[in-house]
C-alpha cells in the first residue's frame, strides 16, 4: 500500500507557496496555506484567485472548477492547523537557517507519517533532512516559476528519503499534472546548476562593460532565442534569490567559475532586488521597464 495524499500544507503565501498551492486546489486536494502573517496570506490568497481568473479566461479551467479550487484552500496562522497534512511543503526564503527553524516548530506538531517536503532551489536535501526528526520521509520537491505554468518540477531524493516517500512524491507530481526530472542531490540541483551560471556571467558581461544591460538581454533573445533575457530573468527570480543560489553553489562546489559577480552582490546589498522591490537591472516604477545601467 502506498501513502494516501489528501490534505496539503504549504509553508510561504508568497509567489512560489502560493503557486505550489494554486495548483494543488486545481487538482483536488485540500490545501493549507501557512505564513507569519495574516496579510501575506490574503496577499497570496489574492494572488491565487487572479491566477484562477486568467486561467478561467484563457478557457483552461471553468468558473465552477475555479469556485472549487478556492474552497479548498484554507489559511493557517499558526502551524498547528498543518497538523493533519499528509504532505507539508516547506517555501520559504532561500536560507537554509530559516528553513531550519521552521522544521523545528512544525515537526513536532506533525503526524508521524506526514511527508515532508522542501521547494529549495538550490540547498542539500541531505542536510536539510538531517535536521528534523524525520530524514526518511523527506524530499526535495522544486517547482519553478511561475508554478501555474511552468511544467517541470526537480525531484531530488535525501540519502536517507525511503522508495515509499519517493514513490508518494512522485504520485504527487503526476496528479497535479506537472512532468518530472529526478536530480540527485548536489548543490542547485540541475535547472540552476545550468541556468544561475549563466545568468551571473551575463551580470560579469555587464560588470566589465562588454554590452549596456539591453543590448545583453537582446544578444541573447535575439542570438540564443531565449524567450527572456538573461538580466530581465534575474529581475524575474529576484536578485536575493539568485545569490543565494549562486552562494550555495560557490562553497558547495568550491570552484571558482561560480564565484558571484560583484554587481550582483552590490545590487542586493542596495535592495535592487528586482520586480518585487520595483528596481533591479530594470525600473519597474514607470509605465514601461527602464535599464538601470
Amino acid at each position: 500500500m502506498g501513502i494516501e495524499l489528501k490534505k496539503i500544507g504549504v509553508i510561504g503565501a508568497g509567489q512560489m507557496g502560493s503557486g505550489i498551492a494554486h495548483v494543488c486546489a486545481v487538482a483536488g486536494f485540500d490545501v493549507v496555506l501557512s505564513d507569519i502573517s495574516k496579510d501575506k496570506i490574503e496577499s497570496g490568497l489574492a494572488s491565487i484567485n487572479g491566477n484562477l481568473v486568467r486561467q478561467v479566461q484563457k478557457e483552461q479551467i471553468t468558473e465552477a472548477e475555479r469556485d472549487a479550487a478556492l474552497a479548498r484552500i484554507s489559511a493557517a496562522g499558526d502551524l498547528d492547523m498543518l497538523s493533519d497534512a499528509d504532505l507539508v511543503i516547506e517555501s520559504a526564503v532561500e536560507n537554509e537557517q530559516i528553513k531550519r527553524k521552521i522544521y523545528s516548530q512544525l515537526c513536532p506538531l506533525l503526524k508521524p507519517e506526514a511527508i515532508l517536503a522542501t521547494n529549495t532551489s538550490s540547498i542539500s536535501i541531505t542536510r536539510l533532512a538531517a535536521s528534523t526528526d524525520r530524514p526518511e520521509r523527506f524530499i526535495g520537491i522544486h517547482f519553478m516559476n511561475p508554478v501555474p505554468i511552468m511544467e517541470l518540477v526537480e525531484l531530488v531524493r535525501g540519502i536517507a528519503t525511503e522508495d515509499e516517500t519517493y514513490e508518494a512524491a512522485k504520485g504527487f507530481v503526476n496528479r497535479i499534472g506537472k512532468k518530472m526530472a529526478v536530480a540527485e542531490d548536489f548543490p542547485a540541483f540541475m535547472v540552476n546548476r545550468i541556468l544561475l551560471p549563466m545568468i551571473n556571467e551575463a551580470i560579469y558581461t555587464l560588470y566589465e562593460g562588454v554590452g549596456s544591460v539591453e543590448s545583453i538581454d537582446t544578444a541573447m533573445k535575439l542570438g540564443a532565442n531565449h524567450p527572456m533575457g538573461p538580466l530581465q530573468l534575474a529581475d524575474f527570480i529576484g536578485l536575493d534569490t539568485c545569490l543565494s543560489i549562486m552562494q550555495v553553489l560557490y562553497e558547495g562546489l568550491a570552484d571558482s567559475k561560480y564565484r558571484p559577480c560583484p554587481l550582483l552582490v552590490k545590487y542586493v546589498e542596495a535592495g535592487w532586488l528586482g520586480r518585487k522591490t520595483q528596481r533591479g537591472f530594470y525600473d519597474y516604477r514607470g509605465d514601461v521597464p527602464v535599464p538601470t545601467r
